[in-house]
């Protein structure tokens, strides 16, 4: 016999709780178990008026960014709607099936005005972080940096040669180029003093033109992470242009954040080939930390002729030994700041049988050492020891976290414009990943007795 049909919404009267039909091995249910943000509230007091209507409350925006980041969910707009029509996103944001839904529009005065102004977005990925410290992930004895390239929102087809910009009233009045312009007046520019940008993108000017993206071209933002090796945690994140040179800045800044923020600071650092300059090395061994990072050397020659190598140095005396026992000297002075040449006698060198095996187009050799010479040789040592061949294999886990940022959390494209915006995408990002990670480990059933 046919059933009745079914979904029939004749009653007008439900016994329903929100707590009875969100499973209880969801995820939001398993984060919502290892978040805290009780804390919250107090700590955006101080950005709020006493006068006024009240406003939406924080927690909730943060709650609901939060799902937003975990599903990729990153338009604002779209997520309103999402939590408004989900019964398990509600539970999280601790909505009622009556309570209204806040309007996207106030994300954005929010994060414009309160949340950078505090900060918060920074201190929720930190109280996350302490979590995971606490659940026992973090053994703070080897840590890993890197960077992946984000595609910026700035079409590439639409770009300005060069890196001047006539900038109209309506191109200043916003925000990524008032931002772009008063960070062109500040200690650490978003452009590379010493060479000037390519191109330029008129609707976020501190993005880099760059082709180490997933086109062949495009404006670009690095996602920086400094992680521990140990279980994978996110430590610290920042958001850079695409440049090299400011990745390894970021670097730094990472390292000193965490030791001050967590008291953490690791034995040995693993990276690749674009943070073994010398001035990188120097300032980890400075810092007492062992560099496990390839040295970038480009003292290589593929014409037959003797390389530095080939050259002995002499620490006491402050000398170059060539092949042939002759001295080379250097006057001390430094024409970049960070490069020393040593240079032979053109005497010794006429002379010399080996002349054509060292420099057959010059009168003499020269031979250049860095300032952080010493650094890059310890680095050097440290690549045939055991901790480094283990390291550098370990190191692969934060590419890991980069396939996971871009594949199932969708950080291909930013969606929002500014160094600023940036920031902000790559802190909720981070955030949901380290959560994802604290809830493996919480949700995990305790270990059973084994019998004697």
């Amino acid at each position: 016999m046919m059933g009745e049909p079914l979904g029939r919404q004749d009653r007008l009267f439900y016994e329903f709780d929100l707590e009875d039909v969100v499973p209880g091995d969801h995820l939001l249910r398993r984060i919502d178990a290892a978040l805290d943000l009780s804390w919250l509230r107090g700590e955006m007091r101080p950005h709020y008026s006493h006068l006024g209507c009240p406003s939406v409350c924080p927690e909730l925006m943060v709650r609901m960014l939060l799902v937003g980041y975990c599903y990729s969910i990153r338009s604002e707009r779209r997520l309103c709607q999402e939590v408004k029509m989900n019964l398990a996103y509600r539970w999280f944001c601790g909505l009622g099936l009556e309570d209204k839904v806040p309007h996207h529009s106030t994300f954005s005065v929010n994060r414009h005005g309160r949340f950078r102004e505090s900060d918060i977005l920074r201190k929720v990925f930190e109280e996350v972080v302490c979590g995971c410290m606490k659940a026992g992930l973090v053994g703070g004895e080897g840590f890993a940096v890197d960077a992946s390239v984000i595609e910026a929102d700035a079409s590439r087809f639409q770009r300005v040669e060069g890196a001047e910009v006539d900038w109209s009233d309506k191109q200043r009045a916003s925000r990524p180029v008032q931002e772009y312009l008063t960070a062109l007046e500040s200690e650490n520019p978003p452009i590379n003093p010493d060479q000037e940008p390519k191109a330029m993108s008129p609707s976020d000017p501190c993005a880099a033109w760059t082709t180490r993206g997933r086109h062949k071209v495009m404006f670009g933002y690095s996602l920086n992470y400094l992680i521990d090796m140990e279980g994978s945690v996110i430590l610290d994140v920042e958001a850079t242009p695409t440049r090299i040179s400011k990745e390894v800045d970021a670097t730094e800044t990472m390292i000193e954040r965490t030791e001050e923020q967590f008291a953490l600071k690791p034995k040995y650092l693993a990276g690749d080939v674009a943070y073994g300059t010398g001035e990188m090395l120097g300032w980890l061994v400075d810092h007492k930390i062992d560099p496990h990072i390839p040295v970038w050397d480009k003292s290589e020659r593929d014409d037959g002729t003797f390389m530095r190598t080939d050259f002995s140095y002499d620490k006491e005396r402050d000398i170059y030994i060539c092949p042939a026992g002759k001295t080379l000297k250097t006057t001390g002075r430094m024409s970049d700041g960070k490069t020393l040449y040593y240079r032979a006698s053109k005497l010794d060198c006429d002379r010399c049988p080996f002349k054509m095996k060292c420099c057959p187009k010059s009168p003499g050799r020269r031979v250049s050492r860095d300032i952080n010479e010493a650094a890059r040789d310890y680095t050097r040592a440290l690549t045939e020891t055991k901790a480094y061949r283990i390291s550098r294999a370990e190191r692969k886990k934060i590419e890991t976290l980069f396939g996971e940022a871009k594949s199932i959390l969708s950080m291909v494209r930013l969606r929002l414009r500014g160094l600023a915006g940036a920031r902000d995408e790559f802190l909720l990002t981070a955030t949901v990943q380290n959560l994802k990670r604290l809830v493996d480990r919480t949700a995990r059933p305790p270990p059973q007795p084994t019998m004697a």
